[in-house]
């Protein structure tokens, strides 16, 4: 199965984004992708730098004029497609919310971000509700997707739970990035923790995980930091960890992966972990804290 990534930097031009993001997906259709996946809010700029009510103009409803749009291009090239948008579900309740595309153009899921962040220059606590859909995999034509979203990506329990309901492959559209103040030693700590941890999703669970994250630098309005330099690296992983493809931090890209989807069973087979799970012993994951 191919997929096709974008790993795009953004402007504050949302027209002049999306027409990018059409365009890449067009040469990823051409090249025999199947599944094509977005960064996290492709759309725009990260505005969760600052905290500003104005922000919310941003939002649309789902479905709406993303929806519709990406939609066309989706049934025109026969491919689906992994969204990432600022939901609008209600007069002040909003969601970071990922929907896929079928290849006919309709909706066929969306799942709203469920761990939400609140740190300098990412002050999505401010912007988003937590997400209420669960983590239910979206049944799509070229398999069960367990689509989730960036700060989602640092807890096993989210990767397990939809590899425990069917997902056939893990799917983070993602924004992160350095504030330029870390040091060289912690930025390597931060992207080489990020990886791993990922990579060992895909480890613990058999299955392949796909990662797309923005590069560029985007400046931070308030001036009260240097603004976040997107550190890109898209990559995407097998189902024993092992990396298939990895981009570059500094510049964007579009490339076209190939997985094995029948390897997930090979592998499960030669290492059964969910065979050995203590069930009758993981309660407490239940828990906020055991002592």
């Amino acid at each position: 199965m191919k997929i096709g990534l974008i790993q795009q930097a953004n402007t504050c031009d949302r027209t002049d984004n999306i027409k990018k993001l059409k365009n890449s997906i067009r040469l990823c259709a051409d090249e025999g992708a199947e599944l094509v996946v977005l960064q996290e809010l492709h759309n725009g700029l990260y505005f969760c730098q600052t905290e500003d009510t104005q922000m919310f103009d941003l939002a649309e409803t789902i479905p709406g004029p993303s929806t519709e749009e990406f939609g066309a291009l989706a049934k025109e090239l026969g491919v689906v497609l992994v969204l990432s948008l600022f939901e609008r579900r209600a007069p002040g309740l909003y969601h970071n919310t990922a929907v896929v595309i079928e290849k006919d153009g309709s909706i066929a899921g969306k799942y709203r971000k469920m761990h939400i962040p609140d740190d300098p220059a990412y002050y999505e606590k401010f912007y988003f509700t937590p997400g209420d859909l669960g983590f239910e995999p979206i049944e799509t034509s070229v398999g069960k997707l367990g689509v989730l979203v960036c700060w989602d990506q640092w807890y096993p329990e989210a990767a397990r739970l939809m590899a425990m309901k069917g997902a056939e492959m893990l799917i983070y559209p993602t924004a992160i990035g350095w504030e330029s103040s870390d040091t060289e030693e912690e930025k390597k700590r931060q992207l080489g923790a990020w990886i791993t941890v990922q990579r060992g999703h895909a480890v613990a669970n058999g299955l392949p995980v796909i990662t797309v994250n923005r590069t560029g630098h985007e400046t931070d309005p308030s001036g009260q930091t240097n603004g976040i330099q997107f550190w890109g690296n898209s990559f995407v992983a097998g189902p024993q960890g092992e990396l298939l493809a990895e981009f570059p931090n500094d510049h964007e890209e579009v490339r076209v992966v190939e997985i094995d989807k029948a390897r997930s069973e090979n592998v499960r087979r030669w290492w059964p972990f969910f065979r050995d799970r203590r069930i009758d012993a993981f309660g407490g994951l239940t828990e906020r804290f055991l002592i």
